[in-house]
């Protein structure tokens, strides 16, 4: 009976390591933690994913209720929300990228209620799903389940990822943040300056017209026209953008 108990325990700790940091990354990833990926689906990836690791891995012993394993608990939730938190800002690019397109074209007033991103301009909403859309259309599901499988190679259970150069690679992938909104939104925000520059001289030199009645429909057309045409280039921008998020992810592990 004993016995029976130890070999218990020790499938329950193989076991329960790799499910923290599974469980982590699924609940916070911006892709996986909306609600079209409901939380049955996540949970069996979760236990799929864990059940395949403990068959293929040595994972160590550790008691969770001693102080040793509730600092690893801590730990590998930290794990998984750090790499959840790269994909999370990769988002937010696209929704800042948005922001951007929607105050050029004058629909800064028209959001939605996203449930992930809160109140968002309709643009905003465009480009997620849009990037969502390349995720899904390069692979990124599997190279990140690739990655997060790779994590416990290298970076094993049992050592720690809270480094100063971590915080510092985080604070840098953040300001790239900025960096990938502006590529992916300056094809439209460009084009949209010039027709409002145009539109300022055609106000100086007719004033009889009013700018509201005539300037606002010509931005608007104008930008779903420069949006239809600079789709093809945008996409580009986020497969790049993506690419540089799955090199973070994985420099992130290997430089902890």
């Amino acid at each position: 009976m004993n016995i029976e108990m130890l070999n218990l325990l020790d499938r329950f700790y193989a076991l329960l390591w790799p499910m923290l940091r599974i469980s982590a990354f699924l609940a916070f990833a911006s892709i996986f933690s909306i609600r079209a990926v409901s939380l049955r689906i996540r949970i069996s990836i979760a236990m799929v994913l864990t059940i395949f690791l403990s068959m293929q891995l040595d994972i160590p012993k550790i008691d969770p209720v001693t102080a040793e394993g509730v600092k690893e608990i801590f730990n590998q939730l930290f794990i998984g929300l750090a790499m959840a938190m790269v994909m999370q800002l990769a988002t937010a690019a696209s929704v800042l990228a948005g922001q951007a397109v929607s105050g050029s074209m004058g629909l800064s007033m028209a959001t939605m209620v996203d449930p992930t991103m809160g109140s968002v301009p309709v643009m905003s909403q465009f480009f997620n799903i849009l990037g969502t859309l390349v995720f899904l259309s390069i692979g990124g599901h599997l190279i990140v389940f690739g990655l997060l499988l790779e994590s416990f190679t290298l970076f094993p259970i049992g050592k720690v990822l809270m480094t100063q150069d971590l915080l510092g690679k985080m604070t840098a992938w953040g300001a790239m943040m900025f960096v990938a909104a502006l590529l992916i939104s300056l094809p439209v925000v460009i084009t949209l300056l010039f027709v409002n520059i145009g539109m300022g001289f055609i106000t100086r030199a007719a004033p009889s017209l009013n700018i509201f009645s005539v300037g606002f429909p010509a931005i608007l057309l104008a930008g779903f026209v420069v949006m239809w045409l600079a789709v093809p280039s945008m996409v580009n921008r986020m497969s790049w953008w993506w690419v540089q998020t799955f090199g973070q992810m994985r420099g992130m592990l290997l430089g902890g």
